[in-house]
């Protein structure tokens, strides 16, 4: 079927545009409930092998959660669709912001357990020890390289 000016057949539709996978904060709440039990049943698996035998032996790992996976867990492809439904209802504000402290508070612990890489988490949790050692809090001046007519300041 070819397209003629004037034709309205996108009126038919019963919906438009993409529909919302998350109905209720309730079902978001269920969701990520369904997400966390399914990291904690399913650890990574490191296989390590012991003894003057080399015995194969399976060790399970933490597995670190994320707001991303989390998001394609709910067949959202980011975290930022999800953050988005804070801007529709209180009780979204209050569903997102408890799933973002479960999943901090999950990292946080794991890598203070030493059962994660606290370098990475800490990384990803934006969690920095901060101290200037070296300028007493004055601004560092950089050296200025001249190359023809062009001054770069580094």
């Amino acid at each position: 079927m070819q397209f003629t000016k004037g034709k309205q057949f996108w009126k038919l539709r019963l919906t438009h545009g993409r529909g919302n996978k998350i109905e209720s904060p309730e079902q978001l709440w269920q969701n990520f409930e369904e997400y966390s039990n399914w990291y904690e049943e399913n650890p990574l698996i490191e296989v390590d092998y012991v003894g003057k035998d080399a015995r194969e032996v399976n060790k399970p790992k933490m597995r670190a959660m994320t707001k991303d996976s989390f998001a394609l867990a709910c067949g959202l492809c980011a975290w930022e669709v999800i953050s988005g439904y804070k801007k529709t209802s209180s009780e979204f504000v209050e569903v997102v912001t408890r799933i973002e402290k479960y999943i901090f508070d999950q990292k946080f612990t794991g890598a203070s357990a030493g059962l994660l890489n606290p370098n990475i988490i800490a990384r990803e949790l934006g969690l920095r020890d901060a101290s200037d050692i070296t300028t007493n809090g004055e601004t560092i001046k950089g050296s200025i390289i001249k190359y023809g007519d062009l001054e770069i300041e580094i």
